[in-house]
């Protein structure tokens, strides 16, 4: 081989290594990319309020956010364990009580909506109004084929909030009623059984305006004051879970709560209907 042709080779098994080195550097960046576990709830999934907020954080930040959607108190459970680095949850004295624990660092409230009763258009118990300790008192008397949530999120543990205003005891093993059935599931599990039976929900008004499967399903209680569902946003706390991320879960904090945050929280509508509504600097 000549001095030429022994140059050529050189230069191409140069260029090759290049490639690879290129290839690998790439490979190595994508898999060091910063990465947040978020533990959130069903309604803020489902409704579609992630896939359409996380991208924007991603831009203004690039981190990446992994969604844990579970009920809020499995979420606050995973921040207790230290297997999320935030929480965006729904449930304010669970929420309070988790920080006083020393599990997350704070509570920033970030957006809100309303919970409905939703129910067969017909509406056999008669709970139709604005009044929701009336409307499950009906249902109990009636004995109305009511799904509940039974999975420990927000919208559960307000529902059996609103039981007890209304004196009747539901928990999940002994329904004060026959036909109080706990699926021990998520909104959108919940709405469709009851669209298949003809049953009654709580339900949060974010997944019902994304929910498609309605039947003959309607809102029958809104408006009263009681039904208000605020959420609010925790860092864990790196002190008691060093694994945690906190720089980059700071970040998502930081951002959710905004004027870009809570812009893009607002930005978000189906059919001209906005789903959540800021609250953070409130």
């Amino acid at each position: 081989m000549n001095g030429f042709s022994t140059m050529t080779t050189t230069l191409q098994s140069f260029k090759a290594l290049a490639l690879v080195s290129l290839a690998l550097s790439a490979t190595l960046s994508i898999a060091q990319a910063p990465a947040i576990v978020v533990a959130s709830t069903t309604s803020t999934e489902q409704s579609g309020l992630f896939p359409y907020l996380l991208p924007e954080f991603k831009k203004a930040t690039g981190i990446d956010v992994k969604v844990v959607a579970v009920g809020t108190g499995q979420a606050i459970d995973m921040g207790r364990r230290g297997d999320a680095d935030v929480l965006f949850v729904h449930d304010q004295v669970a929420e309070e009580k988790v920080v006083a624990e020393g599990h997350a660092v704070k509570r920033f409230p970030v957006m809100y909506n309303d919970f409905i009763l939703v129910g067969p258009a017909a509406d056999p118990a008669g709970a139709k109004g604005r009044d929701i300790v009336e409307a499950l008192k009906k249902l109990g008397a009636a004995n109305a084929n009511f799904v509940s949530r039974g999975d420990r999120s927000g919208t559960h543990a307000a529902e059996l909030r609103y039981w007890k205003t209304a004196g009747i005891e539901t928990p999940a093993s002994a329904p004060a009623f026959a036909n109080y059935k706990a699926c021990g599931c998520g909104m959108g599990p919940a709405l469709n059984i009851a669209a298949s039976t003809g049953g009654y929900v709580l339900a949060d008004r974010g997944t019902w305006l994304s929910f498609k499967n309605r039947a003959d399903l309607t809102i029958l209680v809104e408006g009263d004051t009681r039904l208000f569902n605020q959420y609010g946003v925790m860092l864990v706390n790196p002190a008691k879970h060093p694994q945690t991320r906190a720089v980059e879960g700071q970040k998502f904090v930081d951002w959710v709560i905004s004027p870009a945050g809570q812009a893009a929280i607002a930005g978000y509508k189906i059919n001209g209907q906005q789903l959540f509504f800021p609250n953070a600097t409130k």
